[in-house]
């Protein structure tokens, strides 16, 4: 039972050696692109995981969402909670028709990545995202050219993540990480509508 005991201290003093050890140094933190993309389900929720593990560091963070409008999303009454989180919502109340984009679409998309390259360049904070801006570029609303200066403008320090389906293979080739979410089952297919708290 003492040679349990005396593991169990042990272990403990490891990890909390190893957590003193890797917390964030702002001024040698190197700062990536990542990219969640595809056609499955959890490219936003994957950018909000990483951006609740930022706070958790004390590190200050910007969201641009793009074509979401005044959706009732739940992430915005959440991230309102946070000091530390600055985010900004660019769209009109319905959802953007690719076959039919209308030139308000297009007007709020470009303020949207406008606001992007505002928090990137700011020196403000340590992780910019910029939701949906991939499905932007995909549908024309914005220019992937814009979209790629951006990203090699980028500070060195911010991390950068662009989330959305159709992430053109130039913003692919230039990324750090990229995701791609597989849908192999979707309860849409089964009829069952977006619940709150849940798909948005």
């Amino acid at each position: 039972m003492l040679k349990l005991r005396t593991h169990f201290v042990t272990i403990e003093r490891i990890e909390t050696r190893l957590m003193t050890d890797n917390k964030p140094a702002s001024s040698a933190r190197k700062g990536l692109v990542e990219v969640f993309t595809g056609s499955g389900k959890g490219k936003t929720s994957a950018a909000l995981g990483v951006v609740l593990r930022a706070l958790g560091h004390d590190l200050k963070v910007c969201i641009i969402f793009f074509m979401k409008g005044n959706y009732p999303y739940g992430e915005k009454k959440t991230l309102a909670h946070f000091p530390n989180v600055t985010f900004s919502i660019f769209g009109g109340l319905g959802f953007v028709d690719p076959r039919h984009v209308k030139e308000e679409d297009k007007k709020e998309a470009r303020k949207a990545l406008e606001a992007g390259r505002e928090a990137v360049m700011s020196g403000k904070y340590d992780l910019v995202v910029l939701d949906e801006v991939n499905v932007a570029v995909a549908w024309k609303l914005v220019e992937l050219d814009d979209v790629i200066k951006l990203i090699q403008d980028k500070p060195e320090s911010v991390e950068l993540i662009l989330t959305g389906r159709y992430a053109d293979p130039k913003i692919v080739k230039i990324a750090d990480l990229v995701t791609e979410m597989i849908a192999i089952k979707h309860p849409y297919d089964e009829g069952i509508q977006a619940r709150a708290g849940f798909e948005y």
